[in-house]
């Protein structure tokens, strides 16, 4: 398990860097962003929810003093760096939207050097930096093609601290013995708990008035949170058991490529060699990254 580890971070990138399709749709039909996060929270929360008590209901159990660690997972990072992250995909392109998330890989290696006293040394510093490079050549704002605007890069910023709080409460919950599907099952329930009342009577009704009327979008629905948040997640945290944290956000970095491969290929943003370059050095950093974890 512990040499697949980055393969399931790997793979779990590549599914969030899908998530301006489900996203884009969900617009169509006057849905904002927090009508979203309430959608992937919920959904996501009663489908663990079934599938916990037909797996094992002995995952369902947690430690009434560990609550502040979903309570992180959920509310600080899932409900806050979602809000930020999907108003950002609104604003500005889909591809400087992912690179801003991708400042995550270096709040969490500051926080995790505070915090887990992880070591921060010129081998991190060096793939984060190039990772970060990569991003920013990868979305497009080197070659000046991507349009952006103030509150759409505040927003961005904002998701990726948001991302990097995951990865640190995730790791404190781990360090107390719950499992990956436990993690993700409360992290998206105390998230449905938080995002539902903020979306509001008028904003539920409406969701769920698009069920009703579209028996597709309550397939849709449940797809969106199986491929952007349930799998993903999972995978995530399960990879996070075997790394460090720095490592693990660095290899999720695969997230801004394949947001610019959906950018162009699904919205036909404009794609550049720069971009191209820049692809291959959040590849190299992730390469980099799998390599010295699994040494």
């Amino acid at each position: 398990m512990k040499k697949l580890a980055w393969l399931f971070v790997l793979m779990s990138g590549i599914l969030w860097g899908t998530i301006s399709i489900y996203i884009k749709k969900l617009n169509q039909y006057n849905l904002d962003a927090m009508d979203i996060v309430a959608i992937r929270a919920v959904f996501t929360a009663v489908i663990l929810f079934a599938g916990l008590l037909f797996y094992d209901r002995k995952l369902l159990k947690i430690r009434v003093r560990d609550i502040w660690c979903f309570v992180g997972t959920g509310i600080l990072s899932i409900v806050f760096f979602n809000y930020c992250y999907f108003s950002a995909i609104t604003m500005i392109p889909v591809s400087v939207a992912a690179i801003l998330l991708y400042t995550a890989p270096a709040f969490v290696l500051v926080m995790s050097a505070v915090l887990f006293s992880e070591k921060i040394n010129l081998y991190k510093i060096v793939i984060i930096f190039i990772a970060i490079c990569g991003c920013g050549l990868a979305s497009g704002i080197a070659s000046g093609i991507s349009s952006v605007n103030t509150t759409g890069i505040l927003f961005g910023l904002g998701a990726g601290f948001g991302y990097a709080l995951y990865s640190i409460f995730s790791r404190y919950a781990l360090n107390r013995g719950y499992k990956s599907m436990t993690i993700t099952f409360y992290t998206f329930l105390f998230a449905s708990i938080a995002s539902v009342p903020l979306v509001g009577t008028t904003g539920v009704e409406h969701i769920v008035s698009i069920c009703v009327s579209d028996n597709f979008m309550l397939l849709f629905y449940i797809v969106f949170a199986l491929m952007s948040t349930v799998l993903p997640y999972i995978l995530y945290t399960t990879g996070l058991l075997y790394m460090d944290n720095s490592r693990a956000s660095i290899i999720a970095s695969i997230e801004p490529v394949t947001a610019t491969i959906v950018g162009f290929v699904v919205f036909r943003e404009m794609i550049s060699p720069a971009q191209i370059i820049g692809a291959l050095l959040v590849i190299a950093a992730m390469v980099a990254a799998g390599y010295k974890s699994e040494k």
